[in-house]
């Protein structure tokens, strides 16, 4: 089921780094986090609690990996993960790899910030972006094997 008017029905929601039947991971394009990734359920859905019980674990597993790669690829300070849904009313789990001298650490991202961003350090994290993308694409395959 897709829905008029909601824009992960409607577009992928980022750079796709992979698709499968269930659901897709994006890149998003958020300033000040280059590492912010988006596992998203391909069917429209509000919220978790919609999926059936199989499904749930189908997500989580999904949104596991892509915590995984993130630590080893990135070895951040730690990995946030929300599923707000507040603006964007289809289910979608942010995966965000966070490090002690982002702008916002400790506090949320979406929270005021707390010192100058680092744009050196994050453009640092955005030039092994491909390679994680990589990753990513290879362990999701073998996942949705």
């Amino acid at each position: 089921m897709l829905v008029e008017n909601c824009p992960l029905c409607a577009t992928d929601g980022g750079a796709l780094i992979w698709s499968g039947e269930k659901l897709r991971v994006i890149r998003a394009v958020e300033a000040g986090f280059p590492a912010f990734y988006r596992v998203v359920w391909n069917e429209h859905a509000a919220e978790f609690s919609d999926l059936s019980a199989a499904d749930r674990i189908v997500c989580m597993d999904a949104v596991a990996l892509v915590e995984r790669v993130l630590r080893e690829q990135l070895a951040p300070t730690k990995i946030n993960l929300a599923a707000l849904g507040n603006m964007v009313a289809h289910l979608h789990w942010h995966v965000i790899a966070r490090y002690d001298w982002d702008s916002h650490f400790p506090a949320s991202i979406w929270a005021a910030a707390q010192r100058e961003r680092d744009e050196a350090r994050e453009a640092a994290i955005a030039r092994q972006l491909p390679q994680v993308d990589e990753m990513l694409q290879k362990a999701l395959a073998l996942w949705a094997s």
